[in-house]
């Protein structure tokens, strides 16, 4: 039984787990909005939600535990100077994940998670 199990681990290794949310945080960065499988997203909201709340600050401690998360510049830098700032007063929920078709190779469960805007 998986009661209390706390993550999904989407048919990976832990490293590969890593990268995969890591490059799904740093799309939905650059483009506001993704499409990806619904346990994907799921799993996403919670990563993406804690590294705005940590972005929030917009010190340098926050640049350095995003860029430590993402290894990305732009991403990085877009995220605590232009993302998280919009939700200063905000208490989470910065993401929405809307189930959208299934997708007909595999019939997968697909869904848009996207930023939430004020």
């Amino acid at each position: 039984m998986r009661h209390n199990h706390g993550y999904r681990k989407l048919g990976r290794t832990s490293s590969h787990r890593a990268a995969l949310l890591k490059n799904l945080t740093i799309a939905i960065v650059k483009a506001g909005k993704i499409e990806t499988t619904l346990p994907k997203a799921k799993e996403l909201r919670g990563y993406v939600e804690k590294l705005i709340t940590r972005a929030r600050k917009g010190d340098f401690n926050a640049h350095k535990f995003v860029f430590a998360s993402l290894q990305d510049k732009e991403a990085t830098n877009k995220l605590v100077t232009e993302i998280a700032p919009k939700y200063a007063t905000r208490n989470g929920g910065y993401t929405r994940i809307i189930k959208t078709r299934v997708r007909k190779g595999d019939a997968a469960e697909m869904a848009y998670i996207e930023l939430v805007a004020e």
